[in-house]
């Protein structure tokens, strides 16, 4: 069974989200797209929740959240317990985020970052395992 990858984003995220889809595809992965399709103006929170929504009833499975600047985006992912959003913008930020911090939730910044280095952010993220061990413990206090 293929893994499935959740991605929302508010207006800001539409045009990056679409290029991210495409590269979960071509890595092999089944995608939900939680939206939103156009650049209407839309709230973060409420795509950030969403998301979160849908881990909580699929638990196991990662996300990623795009907005402006990823900031608002990923402070409203954290405020859900089973979430661990990490806003990264380079592929050493994702693979930490992974390796220390077991984060299940990838946060970009459409305003932020080009294309290519989202690729490789998300690249990095999936392919990063949790170390555990003394992380563990301080993952758990999260």
């Amino acid at each position: 069974m293929k893994q499935t990858i959740a991605i929302a984003n508010d207006h800001a995220g539409v045009e990056l989200k679409a290029i991210l889809i495409e590269e979960l595809k071509e890595l092999g992965y089944d995608v939900e797209d939680i939206g939103t399709g156009d650049n209407q103006s839309v709230d973060y929170p409420d795509f950030a929740n969403a998301l979160a929504n849908w881990m909580q009833r699929n638990p196991g499975h990662s996300g990623v959240l795009i907005c402006g600047s990823g900031i608002g985006i990923s402070i409203a992912a954290n405020r859900h317990k089973h979430i661990r959003a990490a806003l990264c913008g380079d592929g050493l930020a994702a693979q930490m985020a992974r390796r220390h911090n077991n984060a299940n939730v990838l946060c970009l910044g459409a305003r932020m970052i080009g294309p290519d280095m989202a690729k490789f952010c998300l690249k990095q993220f999936l392919t990063t395992e949790f170390e555990g061990g003394r992380h563990e413990k301080r993952v758990n206090k999260l």
